[in-house]
């Protein structure tokens, strides 16, 4: 049990009523979970109004109710607290409620529109390798040290992020290492906590049906710079032209990376092959198992984040030229009739053309590339023509098929997806509604040597469809439908 108004720390108030003595038992802003002498966070999400619930909340136990209007009845013996957002409100909570986990460790936060993952998961697998004890908070899965949690959201809720924070100070955990997505940004998820260090990846086409333009999206991302403290370094990606936007109010110290222009760390590609990368770093040779020039920016990024965190240069190298693929990310594998498989989470034009690209630059031009790809329902439309537009130039055969429809007619995104399909490209394309059948498809289509991209789902092991989960891995689906044809 706390006293209420030690969790309501840093916590911006418009008004109170009644008292803030009180002992309260632990934070809610969903009202299903509520129990006697609960606080009650009412948050006004994009489908649901957390305020509508605030008398079902009481009448379940909340002694405490924290929202941005009070209800015109009030409760006796009940506390209201107004409060401009709550769900920076929430941040802040959560972190007093848990005592600042954020501050026992090393955090650092990772955001752009692609990499974030794989550049998260790297530095876990390399801090792990060097012998520390070490947190991840990503897309893919929570891991507390050696201890694996299921993760449901790019950048969990603020109850959620400092619970886990708090399970790793218990566990002795060094470094963590977070996804910041621009919905968890911008939804104060990331507020009340102290990063140690923050990354920039790279910005595109992503999310505009959450962001209402580009500038906004940019400028979300923008702001997790801006909130990082003197003692913090931020890095980020000079080849990308909003590079120097996240660097331009933060009060961290700054450092650039890049390809092609000066920084602070520099690499050049030496080789490029599905055997891996070769790169020249700050005039160091480097092997890496990882493929493809979105990768180089990648190992670009945590080489700096390693070397800000105090790793020796000569270690960092080791241990890079040792890091395993990401589950999802550039994933592959070649069959019995030298059919090379590769899944990949490429579900935004940028990182689909990316993707292409590498394996473009890769290959001699003998064998097909036969694309699979989708794109989810119920999220932003206007990068459906993108994407099929992106795959039909720059593969040998496109199969457009169902990604994660959700409550949408999977043959409707595929036709927007269609219309995107310049007339010469035509004939190189095919829909496949059924994913599962698109991928054998594929299998059966492709030759010895031939290359199959299945773009889009990456890590996910299911598909939702009308509001139902179904079982559904495409690694696993790949190597089935590949091993039928070695019979």
């Amino acid at each position: 049990m706390m006293i209420l108004k030690d969790i309501l720390y840093k916590v911006t108030i418009n008004a109170v009523v009644g008292s803030t003595s009180i002992s309260v038992n632990k934070i809610e802003f969903d009202s299903r979970e509520i129990k006697e002498n609960d606080v009650f966070v009412a948050i006004l999400g994009t489908i649901n109004d957390g305020h509508k619930f605030i008398n079902k909340a009481i009448a379940d136990g909340a002694k405490t109710i924290i929202c941005e209007k009070l209800p015109e009845h009030l409760d006796n013996g009940i506390t209201y607290i107004e409060v401009d957002n709550s769900n920076q409100a929430l941040a802040y909570m959560a972190a007093n409620y848990y005592d600042h986990p954020s501050e026992n460790l090393k955090l650092v936060g990772v955001t752009g529109t692609n990499g974030k993952t794989t550049v998260t998961s790297l530095l876990y697998q390399l801090f792990k390798k060097a012998g520390f004890k070490v947190g991840l908070l990503s897309t893919v899965k929570i891991m507390v040290d050696n201890k694996e949690y299921k993760a449901t959201h790019t950048t969990p809720d603020s109850l959620t992020i400092n619970q886990y924070l708090k399970l790793m100070n218990n566990e002795g955990v060094e470094f963590c290492f977070m996804e910041a997505s621009s919905h968890g940004i911008h939804q104060s998820r990331t507020e009340g906590l102290k990063f140690t260090g923050g990354i920039f990846t790279n910005l595109s086409h992503d999310h505009l049906d959450y962001h209402d333009t580009f500038a906004e999206y940019r400028d979300v991302k923008k702001a997790f710079f801006d909130g990082l403290p003197k003692d913090a370094f931020a890095l980020s990606n000079m080849d990308d032209k909003n590079g120097l936007v996240m660097l331009q109010n933060t009060v961290a110290k700054k450092y650039t990376y890049a390809l092609k222009n000066y920084a602070d760390y520099r690499a050049q590609i030496l080789e490029n092959e599905f055997g891996g990368l070769l790169l020249k770093v700050n005039d160091n040779e480097l092997w890496t198992r990882l493929i493809g020039s979105f990768n180089a920016y990648n190992i670009l990024a945590i080489y700096g984040a390693a070397e800000l965190l105090g790793l020796e240069k000569d270690e960092i190298l080791r241990l890079i030229s040792e890091l395993d693929n990401v589950s999802g990310r550039f994933q592959y594998f070649i069959s019995d009739e030298k059919i090379t498989a590769i899944v990949d989470y490429a579900h935004t034009p940028d990182a689909l053309k990316n993707v292409l690209e590498t394996i473009n630059s890769i290959r001699t031009k003998n064998e097909a590339l036969i694309t699979i790809v989708g794109c989810g329902g119920d999220r932003d439309k206007t990068k459906r023509p993108k994407m099929a537009h992106i795959a039909s130039a720059l593969s040998t055969k496109v199969i457009f098929t169902s990604d994660n429809p959700r409550s949408e007619v999977p043959e409707t995104i595929i036709e927007d997806m269609e219309k995107g399909v310049e007339p010469q490209n035509f004939k190189k394309t095919l829909s496949i509604t059924d994913r599962r059948q698109a991928i054998k498809t594929a299998c059966q289509m492709a030759d010895p040597k031939d290359i199959i991209l299945i773009a889009g789902k990456g890590h996910e092991t299911y598909q939702e469809i009308k509001g139902e989960r179904f079982d559904f891995d495409d690694y696993k689906t790949v190597q089935e439908f590949l091993k039928q044809l070695q019979k």
